[in-house]
């Protein structure tokens, strides 16, 4: 095999081994993205619907700022995130996820009662969700 077919040979397979390291998945499918998302808009329903309930917002602003960070240093950009994030589909696909959580967990969303029992069940077990959360 000549230089020149060699050294072709060698660009084109870096070409393609760069392509398929730089091809990202959708944020979606980022697991510490999403959840960390999910977990916010979560505690949000929590606090919005229980009057008993108030969200630590500095805490909230933080874990936004790292996830933000995480996906910026994965590759994505600004645009990518904030479309992921303004997305309505992805909203609609949060509002189903919460949807099948409140149910499995017995939980109205409508009834301040069962928010505030949820959310008074995140805080004691310190989850992620509850770490986002303070009784008033």
């Amino acid at each position: 095999m000549s230089y020149a077919k060699t050294l072709g040979l060698a660009c084109a397979l870096c070409l393609s081994v760069s392509s398929a390291v730089a091809a990202k998945p959708p944020l979606r499918e980022v697991a510490y993205v999403d959840d960390g998302l999910f977990q916010i808009a979560l505690a949000n329903v929590i606090r919005k619907g229980c009057d008993d309930i108030d969200a630590r917002l500095l805490r909230a602003f933080g874990v936004l700022r790292d996830l933000k960070s995480h996906a910026l240093s994965l590759g994505y950009t600004e645009a990518e995130i904030d479309a992921y994030v303004d997305s309505d589909a992805e909203k609609d696909r949060m509002r189903a996820r919460g949807a099948e959580l409140f149910q499995a967990r017995g939980v109205n969303p409508d009834n301040p009662e069962d928010l505030c029992r949820m959310g008074r069940e995140e805080i004691a077990s310190n989850s992620p969700v509850g770490k986002l959360l303070k009784a008033k």
